[in-house]
Order: C-alpha cells, then sequence, then structure tokens
C-alpha cells in the first residue's frame, strides 16, 4: 500500500511559478512511475506529466510541454512538479499517482496507476 499527499497547490497570478510536491510513503518508491494529472470543474481528469521509477524518463502532455518539469528524489519518497509561465487554463486540481513499473518505464493512462493522492487546487488568475 502507497500513500501519497501533495501540497505546494495556491491561487498565482497568470505568468507566474508554483512547485507542487508529493510524498509517498513506503520503503520501495523508486519501483513505482510516477504521474501528475489534473481535473478542471465539469472535465475529465487530463494527463500532465509522468516520469519513470529512476527519474531518467519523463513525459509530458503537449499541453504543458516546455513550462512544466516532474522530478523526483528517491532518497526522500517525494515526486515533483515545477510548474512555469502558469495560465488560466492551468488552474484545476492537480492529483499525484503511482503505478508500479520497471525501473525505466514512464506510465501515461491514468487506469494503469495503482494509487492516487487527494488532489492540491491550484487557480491562476488572469
Amino acid at each position: 500500500q502507497v500513500q501519497l499527499v501533495e501540497s505546494g497547490g495556491g491561487l498565482v497570478q497568470a505568468g507566474g511559478s508554483l512547485r507542487l510536491s508529493c510524498a509517498a510513503s513506503g520503503r520501495t518508491f523508486s519501483s513505482y512511475a510516477m504521474g501528475w494529472f489534473r481535473q478542471a470543474p465539469g472535465k475529465e481528469r487530463d494527463f500532465v506529466a509522468a516520469t519513470s521509477g529512476s527519474g531518467a524518463s519523463t513525459y509530458y502532455a503537449d499541453s504543458v510541454k516546455g513550462r512544466f518539469t516532474i522530478s523526483r528524489d528517491n532518497a526522500k519518497n517525494t515526486v515533483y512538479l515545477q510548474m512555469n509561465s502558469l495560465k488560466p487554463e492551468d488552474s484545476a486540481v492537480y492529483y499525484c499517482a503511482a503505478a508500479k513499473a520497471p525501473l525505466g518505464v514512464v506510465v501515461v493512462p491514468a487506469g494503469t496507476y495503482d494509487y492516487w493522492g487527494q488532489g492540491t487546487q491550484v487557480t491562476v488568475s488572469s
């Protein structure tokens, strides 16, 4: 069982930055691929970014490529999402998720993830 707790959300003006963190319980954090998803009111949960267990491989949604960076610190059991040049359309509840996967594998489909955090709200004002 893996428990995930997100933090770092908040209100920011367009063009600003935020860094989300997701702390995971357990001793085998590196055996999990990690991902970030977001869900705006009335919309489906969308993929944002993912990283492999080692952190060497990453993948981004086109909408955030070049603006967001996913990273992880396996010694701290934490995955991060650095969000720069934020836009109002980035406003959503952001969720981190964990998927048991081989070390170099990046996982994208939401249905493949085994564990989810409770989410953190990000609001970008125009």
